[in-house]
């Protein structure tokens, strides 16, 4: 319980000082995207070792990063091709993301024998099957500044195995205009309300949501409305897996079932053929008033409208509407790779340096993971802004993620039998007996 309420006041904490960070500065750094570029000399730690005025000597390496997150592959280039710049060393950013089952792909190219320096995975269980490669990086100089509530999940046998992506959060992300234009003056608190919210919206000839076909939304974000409302999520999981409780017979989900079906019932047409670039896409035309997805869309919603009027809202289940915060991924050093100390030194430079913060902040949009990055509001946006007023508001609206407690293998057959519901091809208890039967199976193995 104390960790938990520990994780909710540091979300918070984390949250107001997007709020105010803009124009103040931490230490001798300045607020993240208000300063200029550093020069090489001033900005230099390609290795942990590097001091801050003495560039790192050039090598003649390549390193490569797998990730997952396609809304940052344009900008993490741009960055890694400044690091070159500085160093000599090149970085190579291959991403997998958006429709494609990252974790499938990463294994099969470790399978292949190719080992990229940098990868990404999730903490819990989610490092299990990457721990014989996970380089601890628990003395490394940035371990020290990194925000408390995200070290737990990445930390195995008193060992940091990764960094910390970022600080992220969702619920229904929403058009305030088109709720306005509806005549909806307050957000829903009850799934009653929520279901009338819907109806309000078609009647005024508006699209309630914007849904996806994708997987990993539904079996992950979706999902995990149910899991974090659990009154104790991590027993609750713990004993599913032990094959003690199951989701079939469980009352919070069959409360989250209406939940899915009052989203389902209220989509667009055709969700099943709806990609998440498309549904981010279309909400950000005003073609939806709301979508399942949190402040990781800012960067490309601002691509379509960068004055689109959007809002956070939390999500009805249960006593109280909530909104879910916590690391969406981390960076994993590969220990089996050719070059694992250049990996580290990329890794350093990027969350040390005034060009690695200044991205990190501004072209990223990420909430820092670091309490030495400061957050740019400006670039955070609306949506990012909307939950930092909310949490510090209401820090007892404020779950946390918890799909990653359960073996890497479920979630993917968790999505695929959402995918089924949404096609209307099996009924709530058929998609239940699927979420027990693919726990049952992976914990088998």
């Amino acid at each position: 319980m104390k960790k938990k309420l520990s994780f909710l006041v540091l979300t918070a904490m984390l949250m107001l000082s997007v709020l105010s960070a803009c124009g103040k500065s931490g230490g001798n750094n300045e607020a993240a995207g208000s300063s200029p570029a550093a020069s090489p000399s001033e900005s230099a730690s390609a290795s942990p070792s590097a001091s801050a005025t003495t560039p790192a000597p050039k090598k003649d390496v390549t390193i490569k990063i797998f990730q997952f997150k396609v809304e940052i592959a344009d900008a993490l280039q741009k960055l890694a091709d400044e690091y070159e710049k500085e160093t000599g060393v090149k970085v190579v950013v291959e991403t997998h993301g958006g429709g494609e089952d990252y974790n499938a792909l990463l294994k099969a190219t470790l399978a292949a024998g190719e080992e990229p320096e940098i990868f990404n995975s999730g903490g819990w269980a989610g490092i299990v099957p990457y721990m014989d490669r996970a380089a601890d990086l628990s003395n490394e100089p940035w371990a020290k500044d990194l925000v408390p509530a995200t070290v737990a999940q990445i930390t195995k046998d008193g060992k940091l195995l990764g960094m910390p992506m970022n600080m992220e959060a969702y619920g229904f992300t929403y058009n305030k205009d088109l709720f306005a234009k509806a005549g909806i003056t307050e957000l829903p608190q009850t799934l009653d309300q929520l279901e009338e919210t819907a109806k309000k919206l078609k009647a005024a000839k508006i699209t309630p949501w914007e849904l996806t076909n994708e997987w990993w939304s539904m079996g992950i974000h979706t999902l995990n409305i149910a899991l974090a409302n659990q009154p104790d999520p991590a027993a609750w999981i713990e004993d599913v897996k032990a094959g003690k409780k199951t989701f079939k017979d469980d009352p919070v989900m069959k409360q989250w079932l209406r939940l899915v079906d009052i989203m389902f019932a209220n989509g667009q047409d055709k969700p099943l053929t709806t990609d998440y670039n498309t549904q981010v896409a279309e909400f950000a035309a005003g073609k939806g008033a709301m979508v399942q997805h949190g402040n990781w869309i800012q960067g490309m919603v601002d691509e379509v409208d960068k004055n689109l009027n959007l809002g956070m809202m939390p999500v009805p289940l249960g006593d109280k509407p909530y909104i879910f915060a916590g690391v969406p991924n981390n960076w994993i050093v590969n220990s089996k790779s050719a070059h694992p100390e250049e990996a580290k030194a990329f890794l350093n430079w990027m969350v040390t340096s005034e060009v690695g913060k200044k991205y990190i902040a501004t072209e990223f949009k990420f909430v820092p993971a670091l309490t030495t990055i400061a957050p740019n509001p400006e670039a955070v946006g609306k949506i990012g802004g909307d939950f930092a007023t909310f949490s510090t508001q209401h820090p007892d609206q404020i779950k946390d993620w918890n799909w990653d407690r359960f073996p890497d293998g479920i979630t993917q057959q968790w999505g695929s039998a959402m995918q089924e519901y949404l096609g209307k091809r099996i009924t709530g208890d058929q998609l239940l007996e699927k979420f027990d039967k693919a726990v049952k199976d992976i914990m088998k193995k």
